[in-house]
């Protein structure tokens, strides 16, 4: 039944071991609160990031692009370095944030919370940006964008 529910699709990026950039794909962004401003993010505990990203201090959601579906099929997949050929730069905070991107939206951890197989994590937003286009859009099991 939920695959009749559209949702757009982030990557979710970190800085990992040694400073290497991790990221994947995650379609289960929502919006908690807007005093103070969090957004809930779900990692499923069989990923492959889980660890790294259910304790990372600070991470970003990168919000993609009608165009994007390369990548948000490349961060979905198991992949030797996905970030590889791929254009992002580091933020004056040090987070990865994808070049290209609909929005990025820089959150610090918040708080964790178990979630079936599922982790859900919260992130209190610290900073951001957009830009004008189409989102990327994951509905009845593809890839689609709005008309």
């Amino acid at each position: 039944m939920l695959g009749r529910f559209a949702t757009g699709v982030t990557v979710l990026t970190v800085r990992g071991p040694q400073g290497r950039p991790a990221g994947m794909t995650a379609s289960s962004l929502a919006s908690v609160s807007l005093e103070p401003p969090l957004v809930s993010v779900c990692v499923d505990h069989a990923a492959e990031l889980h660890d790294l990203i259910a304790a990372a201090p600070e991470f970003v959601v990168n919000v993609l692009d009608s165009g994007q579906e390369e990548l948000a099929r490349r961060f979905s997949l198991p992949h030797e370095d996905r970030f590889d050929g791929v254009g992002y730069h580091i933020g004056a905070e040090g987070q990865v944030i994808l070049d290209g991107t609909l929005a990025h939206i820089e959150c610090e951890r918040h708080a964790h919370y178990p979630g079936g197989d599922h982790t859900i994590i919260l992130g209190r937003v610290i900073g951001g940006n957009t830009r004008d286009g189409r989102p990327l859009v994951y509905f009845r099991g593809g890839y689609t964008s709005l008309a």
